[in-house]
């Protein structure tokens, strides 16, 4: 294990809040592993009702584990989503709120001192590696993912991670040739892979934020023939994105999901093979809704599901997402929950079942108490919040079942506040506010108590 206490790591002797808890021993904090597809929406997951093609591994996760009905990405695009995951906290209150790019390589990296999910988890005696795609800081910046992680392969730049077939990746500080024709994906999970099996005997963190389904729509050949097979009508549609053109990209798009749902049943295998399967958790989401570049067809697959909206927007189809968790022995299989929960809850039930403090600033609740059956006991949210600066700038609010959404408040600060019914209008059809103006009052209160301005991603000049 490599020693990582440096200067820009001082924030460990002022951190209170990290230190090792006592109500977890060695032998019962399990192993985990966090899953998180790139733009896949709710419905890209047979067990959430895709039904173009199937996806029997990640459908294995919710029959062998839980399934949740109501949870939500941190943003509605790459970057702020991935902050959200390390740090616990909306994006009322993060420090990356957009995909702000650097030259040559690389996004805007979060301050030296900034604690992390992975960098608690080490303190508490994890050993923690990450395989995919970063976006929190370029390659040598104080952020650089090799800051955070003992062990990283993969993209450290977002923009990069567009082509499958990239010229470079990184492992570690190591910039990796690459010939530009080896499907980047099959390298990031065989890292991730020999990554549990070197850590097989004590506990770890295995992050994979895969790119898979990300345009461009890259797959490989064998994943992708059988869908051209079903579906000739699309042999004439060619996919522009990054790196190699795609014919088909419908077919493409299928086999990218099910070559990765394929990796993933590896992965619950070797778990198996090392006879770690009941001591470890494993959890999948997706960072946003579905995109629309690179050819793909979000409506062709019922992508979103029965939600409004993909990437980039804060209508449900752009951030409500996926969650499964499975954990044989602890998770009751086949169960379902509706916790209205969110990326920023991962950070302070990581924490707890690793036996760490959870950081007091945190704006997640542990989702342990649901997780092990005790729902009774599961504390709540009073309300999830969202902000995002591109697209004329936008803020959305979930409390209960009452939706609120406010867009172009570039143009207009004071742009009036949507409201939706989710329990009786999940789709975001109808704008209710005139109609409940109490409550949307007190939604638009809500949402000016979680923001706090940013300098860099501001979202009222």
């Amino acid at each position: 294990m490599r020693v990582w206490f440096t200067a820009a790591r001082a924030w460990l002797l002022a951190a209170t809040v990290v230190m090792l808890g006592v109500s977890a021993s060695a032998e019962e904090r399990p192993n985990l592993v966090y899953i998180l597809l790139d733009d896949a929406g709710y419905g890209d997951l047979s067990c959430y009702g895709q039904e173009k093609f199937q996806t029997p591994q990640m459908d294995r996760l919710a029959k062998e584990g839980m399934r949740f009905t109501d949870h939500y990405s941190g943003s509605t695009v790459c970057a702020p989503t991935r902050c959200s995951l390390m740090t616990g906290k909306h994006t009322g209150h993060t420090i990356v709120r957009g995909n702000r790019e650097v030259k040559p390589e690389g996004q805007a990296p979060m301050p030296a001192d900034t604690v992390t999910l992975p960098r608690l988890l080490h303190q508490a005696g994890y050993t923690t590696g990450m395989f995919g795609k970063w976006g929190l800081g370029a390659p040598g910046s104080p952020s650089d993912p090799a800051e955070h992680f003992d062990v990283f392969y993969g993209y450290n730049c977002q923009r990069q991670a567009h082509s499958y077939y990239p010229t470079h990746l990184w492992s570690n500080r190591e910039r990796v040739e690459l010939d530009g024709k080896t499907y980047s994906q099959d390298l990031i999970m065989a890292a991730a892979l020999q990554f549990i099996r070197d850590n097989a005997d004590r506990p770890f963190f295995c992050y994979l934020p895969v790119t898979v389904p990300h345009a461009a729509m890259h797959s490989p050949e064998s994943a992708a023939a059988p869908f051209r097979k079903k579906w000739p009508q699309f042999e004439d549609v060619i996919g522009r994105y990054s790196g190699p053109q795609v014919q088909n990209p419908v077919a493409a798009f299928a086999g990218m999901m099910t070559h990765l749902d394929t990796q993933i049943g590896e992965l619950l295998a070797l778990l198996e093979k090392l006879k770690i399967d009941d001591k470890t958790l494993v959890m999948l989401s997706s960072d946003n809704g579905p995109h629309q570049e690179g050819g793909h067809d979000p409506e062709f697959f019922n992508s979103n599901g029965p939600f409004r909206g993909h990437k980039r927007d804060l209508y449900e189809g752009g951030i409500r997402a996926p969650l499964l968790a499975r954990w044989p022995g602890k998770i009751a299989a086949g169960s379902t929950s509706a916790l209205i929960s969110a990326h920023w809850d991962i950070l302070p039930t990581f924490c707890e079942l690793a036996g760490a403090t959870i950081p007091a600033d945190t704006d997640g609740l542990s989702l342990v108490p649901t997780l092990l059956g005790n729902a009774d006991q599961q504390p709540q949210h009073d309300y999830l919040y969202w902000e995002f600066g591109e697209r004329g700038r936008s803020q959305a609010v979930r409390q209960g079942n009452w939706k609120g959404v406010r867009r172009n408040l570039k143009a207009n600060p004071k742009a009036p506040l949507e409201l939706y019914n989710l329990a009786s209008d999940i789709g975001e059809t109808t704008d209710v506010a005139d109609k409940h103006p109490e409550i949307a009052a007190a939604l638009l209160q809500l949402m000016q108590a979680a923001h706090v301005e940013s300098e860099t991603f501001p979202l009222f000049d």
